[in-house]
């Protein structure tokens, strides 16, 4: 039961994910907020970095049963601020305060693992929690597609707030009880102002993106650029690390490491966030049909990571370089294929979904490699930090690639002149200027050594 409640966690996060994405564009039709398309993703997920950032204070303040319930029940506010929100202003700040919940919850259901099981059992708790996010691929286009099928989107949102509510409950009576411990919360120093920055940074660029105007888009870009800047100063000054040593020199392993996977994130955020939009407005899918359209990058994550699981030797240097082929491949296609409006028919379909399934296989088979590698860059003192900026380096190309797709498509014509042509506009900039990650990927895992 313990393995199912922070297993749950993880599921209420990531099937959080898929439900927003797949009910968005209906929800854009009941109260406005086109411009503002993107903001769900990003904020959920800036909100995410937050949470999981805090999670530790957290952790030692109230112990494993305190802290899961106190996550549970802030995602579930946010879930109802979402549910009852007349405008797209409020939504964004319920999705705000369900990503610092999510983030507490998908943080703590790895951190707790050491806690409430004994240590021979790690292995099976660590790959349940993790194949949740399997699950979520599975059941979240559903839940979001019925609901908004049906005209009730803000009942999607009510039942999420239910179920966490549940979680919360069952953590009550199944997770273990710790006394608080002061001395043992105060140990534990979080990198506020690294945080702080990186959060504004990544605000910067969402500012830009309400806006079609090119100025205000490349005033945005550099204040993100200057706060970045000043991130890597505080960084490299600072005695209370976010990342590991080396992470900001250029030419180190870690640094190599961390760029592709940012950019294989960026690849499949660009189409996680919009996919659903055009499919539904391009190419004649219902709301259900489009989410689980988009999921198969997730699925093919999946399926990626267990054809990859069993490599070795060159092999995985192999399979590193694969990712990024194989997301560029995927987005040349969307770029080619997504903007051609169709009836919707299998044979226009058939090869939107083999490039989506695409960017994720790619994904899936150099990301576990990716991570192996990460914890061999660091040094054995940093090794839990680089356990735990994998989370944060995921989180926030998540956050980024959010933003800048909303820019991209928003400049190319989402919201101007809008409608058909505006959306098939905003398709092929959206795609064609993202093919440019999985490009810069592929030079970059050239150089990706174990």
């Amino acid at each position: 039961m313990r393995a199912l409640v922070l297993a749950g966690g993880v599921v209420l996060h990531a099937v959080n994910v898929y439900i927003a994405t797949t009910i968005l564009p209906t929800v854009v039709q009941d109260i406005g907020g086109l411009d503002l398309y993107a903001w769900n993703t990003t904020l959920f997920v800036v909100a995410s970095i937050l949470g999981s950032a805090l999670s530790p204070k957290l952790l030692a303040l109230t112990g494993p049963k305190g802290s899961y319930g106190v996550a549970a029940v802030i995602f579930a506010v946010g879930a109802v601020i979402c549910a009852v929100a007349p405008t797209m202003s409020i939504l964004l700040f319920g999705r705000f305060v369900q990503g610092v919940g999510g983030g507490f919850l998908f943080a703590l259901a790895y951190a707790m693992i050491r806690l409430v099981f004994d240590e021979p059992l790690w292995p099976r708790a660590m790959a349940l929690v993790s194949g949740m996010w399997g699950v979520a691929t599975l059941t979240g286009p559903a839940i979001g597609g019925m609901f908004a099928q049906w005209g009730m989107w803000r009942a999607a949102f009510g039942s999420v707030a239910v179920i966490a509510v549940i979680f919360a409950v069952l953590a009550s009576g199944v997770l273990p009880r710790r006394e608080q411990q002061g001395g043992a919360a105060a140990k534990v120093s979080i990198p506020l102002i690294q945080l702080a920055l990186l959060t504004l940074a990544v605000l910067a660029i969402s500012t830009g993106s309400t806006s079609s105007d090119v100025l205000q888009n490349v005033l945005s870009l550099g204040l993100a650029g200057i706060l970045g800047v000043a991130l890597v100063a505080v960084e490299k000054r600072s005695p209370n690390k976010l990342l590991p040593s080396g992470t900001f020199q250029f030419r180190s392993a870690i640094a190599t490491l961390y760029i592709v996977m940012s950019l294989l994130v960026l690849t499949v955020t660009s189409g996680e966030v919009f996919a659903p939009l055009f499919l539904q407005i391009l190419h004649q899918q219902s709301p259900l049909v489009a989410g689980y359209l988009a999921a198969l990058m997730g699925a093919g994550w999946t399926v990626g990571a267990v054809i990859s699981s069993g490599l070795s030797g060159q092999a995985i240097q192999r399979a590193i370089l694969a990712g990024p082929i194989f997301g560029l491949l995927g987005m040349v296609g969307l770029a080619v294929l997504v903007p051609v409006t169709s009836g919707g028919m299998y044979w226009d379909l058939a090869p939107i979904c083999l490039a989506l399934a695409l960017i994720g296989v790619g994904v899936g088979l150099a990301w576990p490699h990716l991570l192996m590698r990460v914890l061999k860059a660091v040094s054995p003192q940093e090794q839990e930090l680089a356990g735990a900026s994998i989370t944060t380096i995921q989180l926030f190309a998540t956050a980024t690639g959010a933003a800048l797709a909303g820019m991209i498509a928003n400049a190319g014509g989402l919201i101007d002149p809008g409608g058909i042509e505006g959306t098939s506009q905003a398709a092929s900039y959206l795609f064609g200027v993202f093919a440019v990650a999985p490009l810069v990927g592929i030079v970059v895992a050239r150089n990706c050594r174990g």
